[in-house]
């Protein structure tokens, strides 16, 4: 960005991120603003990539069985062509839902969430069949979601 997040955007982005269906009318209301200042600060975070997209959330059980699963990867050697060729691998299956480089003992963590365990598991034999030179893995299933927030912008960002 070309300028610095001030209260304002801070405000916008914390009002989105819990509530991302609200109108700009609605947004700028409980923001303080005007309706087109409102709109106006929204396109700019857009433009400059602070706000990324708008999406919904769901509950899986509502929607029927399902699996997460929680993925620690470790490669097999750490060159660069290792990193490059394990992600491409991850970003070609939906079912990973994220991940993450990490630095310390595992250079991985992937999150997966699959109709069940067979699938889970079919999903990591392709992954591991594919040449994604994984040394050993671990999966940590979730039980129950305990907690999901929303990004908490103004501990992130107090002056």
């Amino acid at each position: 960005m070309n300028h610095r997040l001030d209260k304002i955007d801070l405000t916008i982005l914390s009002i989105l991120a819990r509530n991302g269906r609200l109108s700009k009318t609605q947004v700028a209301a409980r923001a303080g603003l005007g309706t087109t200042s409102c709109w106006e600060r929204m396109q700019r975070l857009e433009e400059a990539g602070v706000i990324t997209g708008y999406r919904a959330e769901f509950s899986l059980r509502a929607l029927g069985p399902s699996v997460t699963v929680f993925v620690m990867v470790e490669l097999s050697e750490h060159r660069v062509q290792n990193f490059d060729r394990f992600e491409r691998e991850v970003a070609r299956h939906d079912e990973i839902t994220g991940c993450w480089a990490l630095g310390g003992g595992f250079d991985y963590l992937m999150q997966v969430v699959t109709r069940d365990i067979d699938s889970y598991q079919r999903l990591m034999d392709t992954v591991l069949a594919e040449g994604a030179d994984v040394a050993r893995y671990f999966s940590y299933i979730v039980t129950k979601p305990v907690k999901y927030a929303p990004l908490p912008f103004e501990a992130l960002f107090q002056r």
